[in-house]
């Protein structure tokens, strides 16, 4: 009577879980414009591929193929399998995978969608007032690099580790998640025009990082603590406003780079606001370079300041700090008329975002869609930690949503 009883008992909470994870997959899956969802659990058959879950009538799921990029592009190291994703068995969904910090330099693996099996599928999301939704469920346990998306960064980048390459191609880059770059374990949504570098630099640098920041967590922690580790990240484009915008756990917030003239990377967006606004001024200005591409320039709208501050005024100069939607600016005026502006402040979060999305035709020039790692000249190790779910969606998802998302990131009753 006790045994039945018992079985009875974990006949029901077995049921429970799998009730309450398949509620998790439906709220994902229920959320209008989904375009692709992996779980780490739905398969093409046991022990097969993972698929993800797609709209009804949809002709693609997405079946992850495993690599090693690095063999593919370098013709060097070996071949990457399944084997080389361990998997938890456990997560938001019932299911992770492992991004490992691979010793080998010649040893990348990723899993991916080929270019030739989502390209102009719905996945495949590109051009003009098209808008993006990328999420991802992860517990970090190290680094700031690629989570998720259609990043593949170039080959032909002049880099040591570019010297020994068998495969030059250029950026083919459209839409990604990173967890920081920047602004380590933040949320960092990527997005490119032109598949290649941004400002006349060789990186793209049109990116958002929310205002928190993930922890670092041991993949390898107990499971307890693993279980109350997972950290929802996601980013947004959306193509009315022109944001780019990082959320984790389901918050943005504002995230502000002071002095962008000193930065690494953004000194050079700061340039291109500078050069965009000079070039506007008739006749060549001190500090014009009349070489730089006009389709570079970084103009966010400046018509009217958010807020107002006067550093100082003496008799008839006046030096006020304007704060924008997207910029901070320095302004001296005198006898009421602007003499000069100096940049002071970028918004990284919302980022402005003026373009398109980079649309790749089929010749070759366009990326796979890659979970856990990027293509990159660099091949460094990026992101390690569990991946227990990406999502993608052909919209930007509102602040309610991307919060219910989060929701489902709490310890499940499995």
């Amino acid at each position: 009577m006790l045994r039945a009883c018992f079985l009875a008992t974990l006949v029901s909470v077995t049921l429970h879980a799998a009730d309450s994870v398949q509620e998790r997959v439906a709220t994902v899956t229920n959320t209008p414009g989904l375009v692709a969802f992996w779980d780490f659990t739905k398969r093409e058959a046991p022990g097969k591929r993972f698929t993800a879950y797609v709209p009804a009538g949809a002709k693609n799921d997405y079946a992850l193929d495993a690599g090693n990029y690095v063999k593919d592009l370098w013709q060097a190291g070996p071949d990457a399998s399944y084997a080389d994703f361990p998997m938890l068995g456990a997560g938001p969904f019932g299911q992770a995978i492992r991004i490992k910090a691979e010793t080998n330099p010649d040893f990348r693996p990723v899993l991916f969608v080929p270019r030739a099996r989502l390209h102009d599928t719905p996945l495949d999301i590109k051009g003009p007032g098209k808008a993006v939704t990328v999420v991802v469920w992860a517990i970090r346990e190290s680094g700031n690099h690629a989570l998720a998306g259609i990043w593949h960064e170039g080959t032909d980048l002049k880099e040591k580790t570019t010297e020994s390459i068998a495969k030059v191609e250029s950026g083919q880059r459209q839409y990604a998640l990173f967890a920081g770059l920047n602004k380590e374990g933040s949320a960092c949504g990527h997005v490119s025009e032109n598949g290649a570098s941004s400002f006349t630099n060789k990186y793209a640098l049109h990116k958002c990082n929310s205002a928190e920041q993930s922890p670092k967590v041991p993949a390898d922690a107990p499971a307890e603590v693993l279980a109350k580790s997972w950290q929802t990240f996601a980013m947004t484009y959306d193509s009315k406003t022109r944001q780019i915008t990082g959320w984790l756990n389901g918050q943005s917030g504002d995230r502000w780079l002071d002095n962008p003239q000193k930065d690494r990377l953004l000194s050079y967006a700061a340039n291109a606001w500078l050069q965009g606004r000079l070039a506007k001024i008739p006749g060549l200005q001190e500090g014009e370079d009349p070489k730089f591409p006009a389709d570079q320039y970084y103009n966010p709208p400046e018509d009217k300041p958010v807020k107002v501050t006067v550093i100082s005024e003496k008799e008839a100069k006046r030096i006020e700090l304007r704060e924008y939607a997207y910029t901070k600016v320095k302004v001296t005026l005198l006898a009421g008329q602007e003499t000069e502006r100096e940049l002071t402040s970028l918004r990284l979060n919302p980022w402005w975002y003026p373009h398109g999305i980079y649309e790749p035709k089929n010749d070759g020039s366009g990326g796979p869609f890659t979970i856990g790692r990027v293509i990159h000249s660099g091949r460094s190790v990026g992101f390690t930690g569990w991946i227990g779910g990406v999502a993608v969606f052909d919209r930007a998802l509102t602040a309610e949503e991307l919060a219910k998302f989060h929701a489902l990131a709490k310890p499940s009753e499995k």
